[in-house]
């Protein structure tokens, strides 16, 4: 068993299906384009095991807490992954995580991004280890995400051949 998965295993998660968009809308881009040695992601957000969007939905500092935030940055983290492992065949051939995106939709005065996205950057240190797991971030609040999600973070990532 690969070396992420197994420690996936060991932490009780599991990555989600693809996501399902809500009926009508369509997403005419990859989740995942691998140029050279490296993998650019595009835009996640939290999924539920079945792959559907996951809530709490809204803005932080109004419907939705820190605490909820940070969760859905750690499931977001989950469906980058499943959408590298599907991508990728095997999430040991990241070499470095390059650089992480975290978009949060936030309220008014709400300034706690770095916090929320935390979860995010917390499960990468924690599955990949300090030197591969290390990378650049960006923390922002925006005045509205795709479907009311909390959350939305984009990744580049270095790949073995």
């Amino acid at each position: 068993m690969a070396q992420i998965e197994a420690k996936l295993l060991a932490l009780g998660l599991a990555l989600p299906p693809e996501m399902q968009p809500p009926p009508g809308v369509l997403l005419p881009f990859r989740f995942v384009r691998v140029v050279g040695h490296r993998a650019l992601v595009s835009g996640h957000g939290p999924q539920n095991p079945d792959g559907s969007i996951a809530g709490p939905l809204g803005r932080l500092g109004r419907e939705v807490s820190v605490a909820q935030g940070y969760g859905a940055a750690r499931l977001t983290a989950l469906s980058i992954l499943a959408s590298l492992q599907r991508t990728l065949g095997d999430l040991d051939r990241i070499s470095a995580w390059s650089r992480v995106f975290g978009m949060v939709n936030s309220a008014p005065g709400f300034n706690q991004q770095p916090s929320v996205i935390n979860g995010f950057s917390d499960l990468i240190l924690e599955l990949f280890g300090p030197e591969v797991g290390a990378h650049s971030r960006s923390a922002v609040g925006l005045a509205e995400l795709p479907f009311n999600i909390p959350v939305e973070i984009e990744a580049e990532v270095e790949i073995r051949g």
